[in-house]
């Protein structure tokens, strides 16, 4: 089995699915990562990757690393433009998505809700719909949207689709394995009380698991499953 980790930057994939991650990979799933936006130069007004090249390096080494720890079996950085990626052709964002498909062929992929504030998790969000649409012979059996802290739930209500899980994943096992690959995220995270704080985001687990009667869970919208 086995599954497709979409996610735009550097730490949405820990922020999202993390502990899901750990959790499939230890039932022996085979996991892959692939982060398409490389997380570093919308901080400066142009983008500009080698005045950013320390920061990318960085980053990079942290995406391996947290993907080492939660147990993937793969992670692919891609490189695409830092919250720039609505100056792209949509097509292409999807081109990149089917040769990914097409490679892994993946049961399962999650990937980012439709109604985040960040532009990149949205666009990312379209070209994997667009993917994976369900033609004969297809491999994706099942897409699952996640949420991630400090843009999930900034969206203000009415301003586009509210975040709705309907699956939850039990990760009171490897909680603490996400709260582990977060801090490798380090300058990524933010202090208490913000909501990317590693706080913040067991705080969520342990709420999404209160839920549905767990001691932690990751929460998803099912976008499509065939069965």
């Amino acid at each position: 089995m086995t599954t497709l980790v979409l996610a735009a930057h550097p730490d949405d994939e820990v922020l999202g699915c993390g502990g899901t991650i750990a959790r499939m990979a230890d039932d022996g799933e085979d996991v892959h990562v692939v982060i398409a936006a490389e997380g570093a130069t919308s901080r400066d007004p142009n983008r500009d990757r080698s005045a950013r090249a320390g920061d990318l390096s960085a980053l990079g080494e942290a995406a391996r690393e947290a993907g080492r720890i939660l147990g993937a079996r793969s992670v692919e950085l891609l490189d695409l433009p830092d919250n720039r990626m609505d100056s792209m052709d949509r097509l292409d964002i999807v081109k990149i998505v089917e040769g990914l498909v097409a490679r892994w062929a993946p049961r399962t992929v999650f990937t980012h809700h439709a109604g985040d504030v960040n532009v990149d998790h949205r666009r990312l969000h379209e070209a994997v719909v667009t993917a994976c649409r369900p033609q004969p012979g297809h491999p994706v059996r099942r897409l699952l949207f996640f949420e991630v802290s400090s843009s999930t739930e900034w969206q203000p209500p009415g301003s586009a689709p509210p975040f709705l899980p309907n699956v939850f994943v039990d990760i009171s096992a490897s909680l603490a394995r996400k709260r582990d690959a977060l801090h490798v995220y380090d300058v990524e995270m933010r202090p208490w009380p913000h909501a990317r704080s590693v706080e913040g985001v067991e705080h969520l687990a342990r709420w999404r698991g209160s839920i549905v009667g767990v001691e932690a869970a990751e929460a998803f919208c099912l976008g499509r499953e065939i069965v």
